[in-house]
């Protein structure tokens, strides 16, 4: 754990920083725009994919959405953004992992995954593509730096995230609620299960950490 860059010389910390720098100058005036509103809290995450890899993450929720960002800690730069409109979110699950009987690996710890779009069910061809980005829910679970110290602990805290995401989605849904949806938030406590029938892709990629930001050699990514 403690190579992960994110733990180094407060590398989190600074990376949240700049970040929010970022956020400020560059998103600001669009969410505002969009009716984004502010940001409320920040937080740093595993996510889980539907084949069981794990990304790191940064996640923001505003008034109005939830935001993803893949942010490169050696290099302190944003790589990559998601952005999930809050009154879609229609249901929000806290749980153990689970994986079909003949999957031979696991994965200890309990996880949130949060649905939108309930209606639309992931293609077939979208299960079986590891390189996915159209499934309509997105699964976290607590970053491995999370017991280093209180600073961590409180910015990979999973509780309070559920607590905040579940508020800020039920207000976008009384202020901008969808035309023939039943709007609200329903929160859940069952398993989190993860469809994935091969492992090895996984297993490789999550034992080399390849969805963090490391400190490999002279490079890093």
């Amino acid at each position: 754990m403690q190579d992960l860059s994110v733990s180094l010389g407060g590398h989190l910390k600074k990376g949240l920083a700049a970040f929010v720098c970022l956020f400020i100058k560059r998103f600001e005036e669009r969410l505002s725009r969009q009716r984004g509103g502010h940001s409320h809290l920040h937080c740093c995450f595993e996510r889980v994919d539907h084949w069981n890899n794990e990304k790191e993450r940064l996640a923001i929720i505003t008034d109005n959405f939830l935001l993803l960002f893949k942010y490169d800690f050696i290099n302190f730069k944003c790589e990559q953004i998601q952005k999930i409109p809050l009154n879609v979110v229609d249901r929000i699950c806290y749980g153990t992992f689970t994986f079909p009987v003949k999957y031979l690996l696991q994965r200890e710890g309990e996880g949130l995954r949060v649905f939108w779009d309930r209606l639309r069910e992931p293609s077939f061809t979208s299960w079986w593509n590891p390189f996915a980005t159209d499934l309509p829910y997105v699964t976290f679970t607590s970053h491995p730096v999370r017991h280093l110290n209180d600073a961590f602990s409180s910015i990979c805290n999973i509780q309070i995230f559920r607590e905040e995401l579940r508020e800020a989605a039920q207000k976008a849904h009384k202020v901008k609620p969808v035309p023939g949806k039943a709007n609200g938030v329903l929160v859940l406590n069952q398993t989190i299960n993860i469809e994935a029938y091969v492992g090895l892709m996984s297993f490789l990629g999550n034992t080399n950490k390849l969805g963090y930001s490391l400190a490999r050699g002279n490079l890093g990514f």
